[in-house]
């Protein structure tokens, strides 16, 4: 049965695909793939000489429609995000325009920037009693940002961000956090997280901007602020030996 999948192709690196995915991409028809940001390799997944679209020289309308003229076909579409399509991937437009023509979807969930971002650093973002919350987030640009979400307010919770699509404008990145944060704040900045050519920086918010600079980042690249990148913790309640729950009892 031809359908369209929307697949997060992960990070960057090609074996961070999900299994899922793969073997989707594997099997698929035609591959339409956001070319600016996804890893090419991941489309050598592909077995069936399958026809591809590089979707960062198309328009909505125009992918589309490469979309409903295959379904028309019974071929399969997959449709490549970067990351986890359904954070800052564009997806809802495209699938309530597939919906309304009664064609079948699917989407397949993928490991997000921000999480690989983590995992570069190798730092945990809820850490018991410093913050249970994650906000991801960004600076707004050409895409405009709700007022109660500007980044200043959400500043004020000091729970862990990760800030995408914002590396660009790092000045004004900083003059909103230190609203609220303070300038010792630990910050980490991971470029192209998985990819052969990562970069990392750990700094503090107080010389965020500098380092920034320093290193000519200017895109493709997660920030990463809050104590969770270093302090004190405390030990989590699911592994104490004196701690009781369902499946094992606590001396």
């Amino acid at each position: 049965m031809s359908k369209v999948f929307f697949i997060g192709a992960g990070p960057g690196a090609k074996d961070l695909i999900t299994i899922r995915g793969a073997k989707i991409i594997e099997e698929a028809d035609v591959l339409i793939y956001a070319g600016s940001l996804v890893n090419q390799e991941i489309l050598s997944y592909n077995k069936k000489n399958a026809k591809i679209y590089n979707s960062a020289e198309m328009n909505l309308q125009q992918v589309l429609e490469v979309e409903k003229n295959a379904v028309k076909e019974s071929k399969t579409v997959a449709r490549i995000h970067t990351g986890d399509p359904s954070i800052y991937g564009a997806i809802q437009e495209q699938m309530d325009a597939l919906e309304a023509e009664g064609i079948s979807y699917e989407v397949i969930p993928g490991v997000s920037s921000f999480t690989a971002a983590a995992a570069a650093i190798k730092r945990e973002f809820t850490l018991p009693g410093v913050t249970q919350t994650v906000i991801c987030t960004r600076l707004e640009g050409r895409t405009e940002v709700p007022d109660k979400e500007k980044l200043e307010d959400l500043a004020k919770h000091r729970a862990s961000m990760a800030l995408f699509l914002s590396v660009g404008m790092i000045d004004e990145v900083v003059k909103r956090l230190t609203v609220h944060y303070d300038i010792a704040t630990p910050v980490a900045v991971v470029k192209k997280a998985t990819w052969p050519d990562e970069e990392i920086i750990l700094c503090q918010l107080g010389n965020l901007a500098e380092k920034v600079k320093e290193h000519r980042i200017t895109k493709t690249a997660q920030i990463l602020v809050g104590d969770f990148i270093r302090t004190e913790y405390e030990k989590s309640k699911l592994y104490d030996k004196t701690f009781s729950h369902e499946y094992r009892r606590g001396e």
